[in-house]
């Protein structure tokens, strides 16, 4: 049986079903009628032909563009991939850029599969807009989270491994991702901050640089002879040996209210901060208390005028 007398058939049993039950005012001979003028519709080849132009070819040019747009789409999000693997962009940016290209090329193709079937993609881009605004208003927290994480892939105002200070927070970074930066205390606390409020603060990247240096600020008492207390603080720095990079430096900083300000400078490597602090810290009140010369403290002195009556 081919597909014309296929047609035929269905057309009688809706033709049936019409004489069976006509519509309220609408007389049986008009349901015999446009069953008849049906049929003879069904019989002629160019009918289906038209029905075919009608709604078969669309439907065909659809399946194709959609067909051929996942390819595309593929295609694009792999050579984004690669392309910037290449220019050795971060890999969470790598993978988010291609998946972006990809959904890009379908919602092109889905647009342009509407206008086959005569929908007008200027009132659905305007829809899409608007649904795009309010989702925009709604997630706008996250949205504003996920720009920062972008910029601050892009821009590397820090990398996994460093030691950074931001939004109050002394750390080392551990994980960057698109809402969030993961980073761990020095007592092994592990800390989540939104990127909205790493990158809309000021950042100290203090592992950035492969130097420090290293300032131990003590005060001595106003009976020490300059030049001495300049000897011996030099010689805590040079004790170091090679843990310091580059010549020390002891610099007098003020006269205080009690005691004679110095601070005694030396560049570490930056892995060696922390440990170096402790023993130049650890020399220079060995090497004071060897040369006699004190560190004066805060100190009260009360004086009581008259006699205390019972």
């Amino acid at each position: 049986m081919d597909i014309a007398s296929m047609g035929i058939i269905g057309i009688n049993r809706v033709a049936a079903t019409l004489v069976a039950a006509p519509p309220a005012g609408e007389s049986v001979e008009g349901a015999e009628e446009a069953a008849a003028s049906l049929t003879e519709q069904a019989q002629d080849p160019e009918f289906w032909i038209n029905l075919f132009n009608m709604y078969g070819l669309p439907a065909l040019k659809a399946l194709i563009l959609l067909f051929i747009a996942f390819i595309i789409a593929s295609w694009v999000r792999k050579m984004t991939y690669k392309v910037l693997t290449k220019a050795k962009l971060d890999e969470t940016l790598s993978k988010f850029a291609s998946s972006m290209s990809r959904w890009g090329v379908l919602i092109l193709a889905f647009i342009a599969i509407l206008s086959i079937f005569g929908i007008e993609t200027a009132s659905f881009a305007v829809v899409l807009g608007s649904a795009g605004l309010a989702i925009g208003l709604a997630f706008q927290g996250s949205l504003g989270n996920l720009a920062s994480g972008v910029m601050l892939l892009i821009f590397r105002p820090f990398k996994v491994g460093d030691v950074v200070q931001v939004n109050g927070i002394t750390a080392k970074v551990e994980q960057i991702e698109l809402f969030s930066t993961i980073v761990d205390t020095p007592d092994n606390r592990r800390i989540i901050i939104p990127n909205g409020a790493v990158f809309g603060n000021t950042i100290e990247n203090i592992s950035f640089h492969a130097k420090r240096r290293v300032d131990v600020a003590v005060g001595v008492d106003y009976s020490a002879d300059i030049d001495q207390t300049r000897e011996v603080l030099m010689s805590a720095a040079k004790a170091l040996n090679d843990d310091a990079q580059g010549d020390p430096a002891v610099v007098l900083t003020g006269l205080g209210g009690s005691s004679v300000d110095w601070t005694v400078r030396v560049w570490v490597a930056s892995s060696e901060f922390w440990p170096t602090k402790d023993k130049l810290t650890r020399e220079v009140k060995v090497r004071l208390d060897e040369a006699g010369i004190g560190i004066p403290f805060p100190q009260m002195d009360v004086h009581i005028d008259g006699a205390i009556q019972r």
